[in-house]
């Protein structure tokens, strides 16, 4: 099982980080943050491409993960990250549907597949 989806899309950075909140919107989540890390590591003295984290939520999935286990929460906010590597543009993000591997006494459901299933249509439409 991997422990992401990425995608590599022709749109520019920018574009891209644009698109996934766009696309995150149109799920019927809402954006909570955006994370610059290139800008945090810079301000540091460090050297990074273009990275982005777009933390992102929806209230219903989140308490309904929160109920099966309280330390599902060390998991959220769910993350899409946008970055540059190799001189491509990646949309990356974590696949819930690894969460009961971490969490075997939880009862999930289907909530990690249905959780899993979004990201990956916003990294789709995104790309």
């Amino acid at each position: 099982m991997e422990f992401d989806y990425t995608k590599i899309t022709t749109k520019s950075f920018n574009d891209a980080v644009q698109a996934v909140q766009d696309e995150i919107a149109k799920a019927g989540m809402r954006v909570l943050y955006v994370h610059d890390v290139q800008q945090s590591l810079i301000e540091k003295g460090f050297t990074r491409d273009s990275f982005k984290i777009v933390e992102f939520c929806n209230a219903k999935y989140a308490n309904d993960f929160l109920n099966a286990d309280i330390k599902i929460g060390l998991c959220m906010p769910c993350k899409i990250n946008v970055y540059v590597k190799d001189g491509q543009t990646h949309i990356s993000g974590m696949r819930p549907i690894i969460l009961s591997q971490f969490f075997t006494n939880a009862d999930l459901g289907d909530k990690p597949k249905e959780v899993d299933q979004i990201i990956q249509n916003i990294i789709n439409n995104t790309k």
